[in-house]
C-alpha cells in the first residue's frame, strides 16, 4: 500500500490540469470577442439553443441571433459613449459531470476605460456556466452571471 502526502493528494492529475487550462483558454478567447465587438464570433462559442441570462438584460436570452444582437447592442453603445470594456474571468472552480459536460463557476471583472480618459472597475460578477463539447471544441450551453452589487 503506498502513503500518499497530502500534497500529493490535492495536487491535480494531468489530465485535470489540461483540462482546466483548456478551459481557461476557452475564456480567454471569448472574452477578447467580446470585449473587441466581435459579437458573431463571440456568440458563436456558445451552442445554437444556449441560454444567457444576465442582470443588465431584461429577460435572458436564448440562441445564437439573440447573442450577437444582445452583444452588437452593447459594442455599439460602448463606441458611442467612448469607453471599453474588459472582461476579467478567473477563479474558476471547475466540475467535470461523468458524460464529460462541465460546471464552471467563475468571478468576472469588469474594468471599464474611457478612451483618452481613467480606468475603472465596473461590474464585479459571478459567472456561473454549463459547457459542452462540440467535437474538439467548447461551447456555453447555459451562462447565468450575477453581480455583487445587487440583492
Amino acid at each position: 500500500m503506498t502513503v500518499r502526502s497530502e500534497a500529493e493528494a490535492l495536487r491535480p492529475t494531468d489530465a485535470f490540469a489540461a483540462l482546466y487550462a483548456q478551459v481557461q483558454q476557452f475564456y480567454a478567447h471569448q472574452m477578447q470577442l467580446l470585449d473587441a465587438g466581435e459579437a458573431e464570433q463571440w456568440a458563436a462559442t456558445f451552442t445554437e439553443d444556449a441560454r444567457f441570462d444576465v442582470p443588465t438584460l431584461p429577460k435572458p436570452v436564448h440562441g445564437r441571433p439573440g447573442l450577437v444582437t444582445a452583444a452588437q447592442r452593447s459594442a455599439d453603445a460602448l463606441a458611442e459613449a467612448g469607453e471599453r470594456h474588459r472582461h476579467f474571468i478567473g477563479m474558476l472552480d471547475l466540475t467535470e459531470r461523468p458524460d464529460g459536460v462541465l460546471d464552471v463557476r467563475a468571478y468576472t471583472i469588469v474594468y471599464a476605460s474611457r478612451i483618452g480618459g481613467g480606468c475603472r472597475v465596473h461590474r464585479v460578477c459571478v459567472c456561473t456556466d454549463v459547457l459542452v463539447r462540440s467535437g474538439d471544441e467548447l461551447h456555453v450551453r447555459t451562462r447565468t452571471v450575477t453581480r455583487d452589487d445587487f440583492p
